[in-house]
């Protein structure tokens, strides 16, 4: 889900994607997948026994395959035999297998863990209902992404660069500079949330799903915040990180991404955990082992996020992620993006007209 996180974290690529006409094709684009999904959910369901987990992720991931391509297509907007030539086999492969595929199961995984944890509706026992949910959520939340990341694409091939593209290489790129830091990030947040787990574990209170959700989301979300800070400083230094930094940025960032994306992952590890291995997450065992996990990424994400985003404002100026949230500056910049192409479109016409023949 790292390409989700840089779509609404670096400045650049949320203006890119959430300007009002981006966001009217986007919903079109979710709408019909939606109905598709559904409409193969009702055919599928009689011969193929999708009560079977394996089964239904399987059917899900190949489901949101599909739609990863298609939408990644309409968003690059134009022909896919052009979409072929120009993004290559490697491109398209990623799309469909880790936008599509990977991504698609990991958020049927949530939607089932979800439905149990929160909602006590076992798929394990009323199978058909939880079923069709995770179908529908995974295939329309592919379409969004996907569409978002294919027009990224198309208004880069326009002329506009981005300091970073969200299919992830940045950050193997900063692994390879950085892997003693990012490394140290990881393993502070695995073993922060694997101590809070194991603390409510031995208290006597973290014995239900939902106690420990909201200890480890808690915890990882606080690691992911003082990780994306010092993913800044490494570029400006802890005081400049933190100088003039209003304490609602820093609370919007540990909400969101911070606590939503921890319940997120520890979901998906719930769901794994229950719903593929068929264990119980209560289990201490597991419960650390999850929580671990959750800790080690969300950190080592926050890390790469905070590192990447003060490359992005050295290099270019960016608008403040605060003031990205608000619809009315959203539109002013949008209509104020739409001036600057349309003067700028003048400006070549004119300097090709006093051009000498």
């Amino acid at each position: 889900m790292l390409h989700r996180l840089a779509l609404r974290v670096l400045p650049s690529l949320t203006l890119a994607v959430t300007d009002e006409q981006t966001r009217k094709r986007k919903r079109l684009v979710m709408l019909v997948p939606g109905l598709v999904a559904f409409a193969v959910y009702r055919g599928a369901k009689h011969v193929l026994p999708l009560s079977d987990p394996a089964v239904l992720l399987a059917v899900s991931g190949v489901i949101s395959a599909a739609t990863a391509v298609c939408a990644y297509r309409i968003g690059r907007a134009v022909p896919m035999t052009v979409v072929w030539r120009q993004d290559g086999a490697r491109r398209m492969a990623w799309v469909a297998g880790w936008i599509g595929f990977l991504y698609g199961v990991q958020l049927s995984l949530l939607v089932l863990a979800l439905l149990k944890i929160l909602a006590h509706y076992d798929f394990l026992r009323h199978p058909e209902g939880p079923a069709m949910m995770a179908i529908i959520i995974a295939c329309t939340s592919v379409a969004r992404d996907a569409f978002e990341i294919g027009h990224v694409r198309r208004v880069q091939g326009e002329g506009k660069p981005f300091v970073t593209f969200p299919d992830g290489s940045a950050l193997w790129e900063l692994i390879g500079r950085q892997s003693r830091a990012i490394g140290a990030w990881a393993l502070a947040g695995a073993l922060t949330c694997i101590l809070v787990s194991m603390s409510v574990a031995v208290a006597d209170v973290g014995g239900t799903h939902v106690v420990q959700l909201v200890a480890v989301t808690l915890a990882a979300g606080s690691v992911s915040l003082w990780a994306y800070l010092g993913g800044e400083q490494r570029v400006t230094g802890w005081r400049v990180a933190l100088a003039g930094r209003p304490w609602a940025e820093l609370l919007r960032f540990w909400w969101w991404p911070g606590l939503a994306f921890g319940a997120t992952y520890y979901l998906v590890a719930a769901g794994v955990l229950i719903f593929v291995l068929r264990t119980d997450v209560i289990v201490p065992g597991w419960q650390g082992a999850a929580a671990s996990a959750v800790g080690g990424v969300m950190a080592a994400y926050g890390y790469y996020l905070g590192y990447r985003r003060s490359e992005e404002d050295r290099i270019q100026r960016t608008v403040p992620a605060s003031l990205l949230r608000c619809p009315f500056v959203m539109g002013i910049l949008s209509k104020t993006n739409g001036r600057d192409r349309v003067a700028a479109s003048e400006e070549t016409v004119a300097a090709e007209s006093a051009r000498p023949v």
